[in-house]
């Protein structure tokens, strides 16, 4: 069993005009995360990250919205 089981994770999105959507789940205490970038054609390419301490200040830097685990997991997992 994990040492820590109640981790939440925080998740964000950025949309951009061509269509494109970035969905990326931060967990908050070993800083890794998931990348989820899905194009117009419905297509999606996925990334495992590591970030810095700085991944929340990067993400509002970059124009990131908080959105919520259930998006992000429908499209990660090909439901929607």
């Amino acid at each position: 069993m994990s040492k820590h089981p109640n981790i939440v994770h925080q998740y964000f999105r950025k949309k951009f005009p061509d269509g494109v959507v970035i969905y990326v789940k931060v967990n908050p205490f070993h800083l890794t995360g998931i990348e989820l970038t899905r194009f117009p054609d419905g297509s999606q390419e996925v990334r495992e990250l590591e970030f810095d301490d700085e991944i929340f200040d990067d993400l509002e830097a970059d124009a990131f919205e908080p959105c919520n685990a259930l998006e992000f997991n429908l499209y990660y997992t090909g439901l929607a």
